[in-house]
């Protein structure tokens, strides 16, 4: 398919909802810098400078969901406390329906605590108790999956491990969902595939595929038998093998092919198999045919990889990437606006080059300083300070111009690509969020050290302090104005 017919596919797909049944889980992430190692035992000391909370399991299959603008219900267990709490909240976030979400008090919400540094995960802490739900809370769960599945477009099974897809409740959302005439995709966990039987399709990675076949599938030949026999084994109608670099393998009665992997860059593979049973749901509850679907949900994950941590993509972004460009976006980004913008630029291959700072009153130091910046690649983005942390980082009498008039004068400039603003005291986030090829500071932050180096460094990317114009300041103009 080329990439006319994936815009036209896309544009066609409407808003189709999709249930969701599986293990909820709560995904936090803190990271820092590690700079020595502890005193008290030879580990390594995380300095931690932010965290973040998000949805893992089925609730990022849900996010997936609701980012290509999808009407999703989901149905699974969530413990009693703060942690079912803001789990609950993060769903309320994105508007997914989770009415079918039960409360039960004799077990934790899953959570996965990740320590990270630059890229790399030092140590994971789980906190959870992976056992079956009660009969009690399985015939509750079943009562709530049969009023909801009415009207749906398709039924993802995703399967943690964790307790709520027990053999019985797989068995009856399936049949429940036969006699609503649903396709069930099913993301498995384990060697047993036959707990699936009666399911549309299931979507293995290559490892788990080996794992359920108890066989190596190292080369591509080894595909369509290892697909043909997960398919006979579970009573499948199709199977759907994710292939990290070399795409995703696909089989069912109507054919069967690979689809070639479209990431430009692999930053974390975290979550891409949801992005993948995601996709593959919104377009078979569109309508599509499977390799329809499967062509889509490639794009998609290509998108994910690139990025850290779960992810999702939308609609917008795949618009980008199959080369329709956005309408009505200029130099001035929103930060809603800003994935869509890299996503094209990685897609062109460009060298993104990003710095940051306030630019309150634009002077000849800041115009050599972007050419210099500017130089270094292909386009260039700047990160420009809200008026809020202005004033936190210059005091109650900056900025002197607005955020807007400061980005709209800096956007004009010849050698700006493009400018958005960012609300934090550092630019840890959007450097983190932007991932450069190389990031920019002025020799001045040598001493001081910059911030994000470590991340881009990590990730491939480099840092220039780029040379100051003597005597050029903001802050001295600001003061000869104040001397009259």
């Amino acid at each position: 398919m080329n990439e006319r017919d994936l815009l036209k596919l896309l544009d066609g797909l409407g808003h189709p909802r999709v249930l969701i049944v599986g293990d909820l889980i709560l995904d936090r992430y803190i990271a820092g810098e590690v700079a020595r190692i502890s005193p008290e035992a030879p580990i390594p000391v995380l300095a931690a400078k932010r965290s973040h909370v998000g949805l893992g399991g089925a609730g990022n299959v849900a996010a997936n969901l609701r980012a290509m603008d999808a009407e999703v219900e989901l149905c699974g267990v969530v413990g009693a406390g703060e942690r079912g709490d803001q789990l609950l909240g993060l769903l309320a976030g994105i508007g997914v329906g989770a009415a079918g979400v039960l409360r039960c008090d004799d077990r934790p919400t899953t959570e996965k605590t990740r320590l990270v540094s630059g890229a790399q995960q030092m140590l994971r802490v789980d906190w959870e108790e992976a056992r079956p739900v009660t009969d009690v809370i399985a015939t509750r769960l079943l009562a709530v999956v049969r009023e909801r599945i009415v009207g749906v477009g398709a039924v993802v099974l995703s399967d943690y491990g964790k307790g709520v897809l027990t053999d019985a409740v797989i068995r009856a959302v399936i049949e429940a969902a036969r006699a609503a005439n649903v396709p069930v995709l099913v993301d498995p966990k384990g060697t047993d595939y036959t707990r699936y039987r009666g399911a549309s399709l299931v979507t293995p990675n290559r490892k788990e595929a080996e794992q359920a076949l108890g066989r190596s599938l190292a080369q591509l030949d080894d595909l369509p038998a290892a697909a043909g026999e997960l398919i006979e084994t579970a009573g499948l109608d199709a199977a759907v093998i994710t292939l990290g670099p070399d795409g995703i393998y696909y089989r069912s009665s109507a054919g069967e092919g690979r689809v070639p992997t479209v990431a430009r860059a692999v930053f974390d593979v975290s979550g891409a198999g949801d992005t993948v049973i995601a996709n593959l749901a919104l377009g078979l509850a569109a309508g599509l045919r499977l390799e329809q679907a499967v062509f889509l949900a490639n794009q998609a994950a290509g998108i994910v990889v690139g990025r850290s941590g779960a992810a999702s993509a939308t609609r917008d972004e795949l618009r980008v990437v199959l080369g329709e460009r956005r309408v009505g976006v200029g130099a001035v980004l929103t930060p809603d606006e800003l994935p869509a913008l890299l996503a094209e630029w990685r897609a062109e291959g460009k060298r993104i080059v990003f710095t940051n700072g306030c630019f309150d009153i634009l002077h000849a130091g800041h115009i050599a300083y972007l050419r210099s910046a500017r130089a270094r690649g292909d386009v260039l983005l700047i990160g420009v300070n809200d008026d809020e942390s202005v004033r936190r980082l210059k005091g109650a009498d900056r900025p002197i111009n607005p955020l807007e008039d400061r980005m709209t004068v800096l956007a004009a400039l010849e050698m700006v690509d493009a400018v958005v603003p960012f609300g934090e005291d550092t630019p840890a986030r959007i450097v983190e969020e932007v991932t450069p090829n190389v990031l920019v500071k002025g020799q001045d932050w040598e001493e001081a050290g910059v911030v994000g180096q470590e991340w881009v460094e990590k990730h491939g990317g480099e840092v220039f302090l780029a040379p100051l114009v003597p005597g050029r300041s903001t802050t001295k103009i600001a003061e000869r104005i104040k001397k009259g």
